[in-house]
């Protein structure tokens, strides 16, 4: 059985596609300085030029053959919250959290009108003979609680409204 490799999805100003390791590893780049790079691709050669960095390196401004892109690359843990509904686009307000898996709810720890602080547990969710705390990532009220104890809920499924 082979292992999966990783895979990452990159928005470059409105183009978004994605890539694995090993695309990474079979391209032919050269590291001219520390913010200075040549690629060959496709038997042709591209000048890159990093203009700017977030502190995770997840943001990028590039200058590629005299054209800027803004990137934004997403590893695999980024895809997932991102299904989840915990987007981490700066700026971007989260409205709902949704199941990351097919389960059932096993206790509900908020009701609709509630404050709640980021990394308070809204509920626990039970798959796969596990209990998964289900933790809100940034400050919020409690718009509708969309499920109770025992419910069975599938992937996707709105758990909690926030406003």
């Amino acid at each position: 059985m082979s292992e999966s490799l990783p895979v990452f999805k990159v928005k470059a100003n409105e183009f978004v596609f994605s890539f694995d390791q090993s695309t990474i590893e079979a391209a032919d780049f050269v590291k001219k300085s520390p913010t200075e790079f040549n690629l060959l691709h496709n038997h042709r050669s591209l000048n890159a030029r990093l203009l700017e960095e977030d502190a995770t390196g997840k943001k990028l401004k590039l200058e590629v053959d005299g054209e800027v892109f803004t990137i934004e690359i997403k590893d695999e843990l980024d895809q997932m919250l991102e299904q989840m509904g915990f987007g981490t686009a700066s700026g971007k307000v989260i409205k709902e959290v949704k199941a990351p898996m097919p389960g059932m709810v096993l206790e509900v720890n908020v009701e609709n009108g509630q404050a709640v602080k980021e990394g308070e547990k809204l509920l626990i969710l039970g798959a796969m003979k596990m209990e998964n705390s289900i933790m809100i990532h940034a400050d919020a009220v409690i718009k509708r609680v969309a499920v109770s104890a025992g419910q069975a809920v599938e992937k996707g499924q709105v758990l909690v409204e926030l406003e």
